[in-house]
């Protein structure tokens, strides 16, 4: 098996060798493949912001298709054109304009969505801090997602990790199984050993199929039980296009997502802030700097701000990323599915973050003009009931409305006994020169009982045992 490793790995060595010499250092080092075919891309629309929420609740669900059916793909054949780092270039993109670093100074404002052209079938841009939906593209239609999957199969480790079950410094064995994984790989053997944070960092780097399968088994005994806790996850949050069958992404009969869900778990993956130290990462090693890691994500290198996240690429789903920036204290997310090439799919999420950069912002939630801390109560058995504001820290906005930001406060001079704690008694709206952008309840932090005959008589009675 030793001897197995080693010509493995002299292989590769060489054929990356052979490919500096021809390309460059930078060729080298570009993931992608052949170009795939994509369907025409439907009419799109620019998605209103008139209040900040989930994005699970900004559009209603289309009409669900069937779930396409993955090809018939041999076990062990490679299915998947990404993470290895002795790949070609691919469609030229260091010559590519659209290669080329956005600055915030270079962006034309955004009037509306008709501007983009985005090559790709399906496709979503979210921004980060309210969840809220700025453009969509068929984003409730299933298909396969190739390996953005493993935004799945991350948020489940990284929560596993968060609630002790499992360790980054954990030793996770390879089975045969994990081996025997086609497509994007670091060449695991049976009976190799890695940790935890090992297997992650290859995940998230070069999108390997065999880490991922290597984690599932290792945090749920198996990939099937591991596909199960993904679906059970995906019912929690909402995901109502979704359905698991493998942890990695490769094509398979019943195994699809949408642009919404792909959202949706990404977002809730970013929650844990560990995760963007390795999606971060372009370039880096394992096995003491035999097997480089080069990150499948270029918009690492030609996107200001880009932090992630998460590339695939297989012949069901085509090319797809799910793409996360931060400029100016505001996050977006663009997910981008059925590209036709690696090219397009970083084209579309460059044209899909810089429409969000240019056309909004984020705000600081306004102070409430007369904010009062408690209401007087008639007729109870407390004279007054403190109130809770459910403001958020950060306000999206169109550039064009961020202007002078007020907050006002609507609640009645007195409130009638009873009053229960969690009962809204008003509400704040916050407006930009006028314009409504979002309303938020104001409620009682506790309650107050009617002031009857009974509750009279113990309010007496623990008065004069006061005295």
């Amino acid at each position: 098996m030793a001897h197995r490793v080693k010509i493995k790995r002299r292989l590769a060595a060489l054929m990356l060798a052979a490919v500096c010499v021809l390309t460059g250092p930078a060729g080298a080092y570009a993931s992608g493949g052949p170009d795939q075919a994509a369907a025409p891309a439907p009419a799109a629309q620019e998605a209103p912001v008139p209040q900040q929420g989930d994005l699970t609740a900004q559009t209603p669900p289309a009409a669900q298709p069937q779930a396409p059916a993955a090809e018939a793909e041999q076990p062990g054949a490679s299915r998947e054109r990404e993470g290895s780092f002795f790949r070609l270039p691919d469609d030229g993109w260091q010559n590519d304009p659209t290669a080329k670093v956005s600055a915030p100074a270079q962006l034309a404002p955004a009037a509306d969505a008709s501007a983009l052209d985005l090559p790709c079938r399906n496709a979503i841009l979210v921004n980060l801090d309210t969840g809220t939906v700025l453009y969509e593209l068929e984003a409730d239609t299933r298909v396969p997602i190739a390996s953005i999957t493993k935004v799945m199969t991350l948020l489940l480790t990284m929560e596993a990790v968060e609630q002790g079950k499992a360790a980054l410094t954990d030793i996770v064995p390879v089975s045969e199984h994990a081996y025997n994984m086609g497509g994007s790989q670091i060449w695991l053997e049976p009976g190799e050993q890695f940790t935890l944070d090992e297997m992650i960092k290859a995940i998230c780097i070069s999108s390997a199929n065999d880490a991922a399968v290597a984690v599932a088994e290792y945090i749920g005994g198996s990939e099937p039980v591991f596909a199960e806790m993904m679906n059970a996850r995906a019912q929690q949050l909402g995901m109502t296009n979704t359905h698991f069958v493998n942890a990695c992404g490769l094509d398979e009969e019943g195994h699809y997502s949408s642009a919404r869900d792909v959202a949706v778990m990404s977002r809730e993956l970013m929650r844990h802030p560990k995760i963007l130290e390795y999606t971060g990462i372009w370039m880096d090693s394992l096995r003491n700097g035999q097997t480089q890691l080069v990150n499948t994500n270029k918009l690492l290198r030609t996107y200001q701000g880009a932090t992630g996240l998460k590339t695939g690429t297989t012949s069901g789903a085509g090319v797809c990323i799910a793409a996360s920036a931060t400029r100016d204290n505001m996050g977006l997310l663009a997910v981008v599915l059925g590209a036709a090439s690696s090219a397009e799919r970083f084209e579309a999420a460059r044209q899909l973050l810089d429409f969000g950069f240019a056309g909004w912002q984020v705000s600081a939630c306004p102070e409430v003009a007369g904010r009062v801390q408690a209401l007087p109560v008639r007729g109870g058995t407390s004279e007054q009931v403190a109130l809770s504001y459910r403001l958020p820290e950060k306000l999206l906005t169109k550039r064009s409305q961020a202007q002078a930001l007020t907050a006002q406060l609507e609640l009645p001079e007195r409130l009638e006994a009873p009053v229960q704690a969690g009962q809204q008694v008003g509400q704040v709206q916050v407006l930009s020169d006028g314009q409504l952008l979002g309303t938020w309840p104001v409620t009682a932090a506790g309650s107050v009982d009617v002031l009857d005959f009974g509750a009279a008589l113990s309010l007496l009675t623990k008065a004069l045992f006061t005295l």
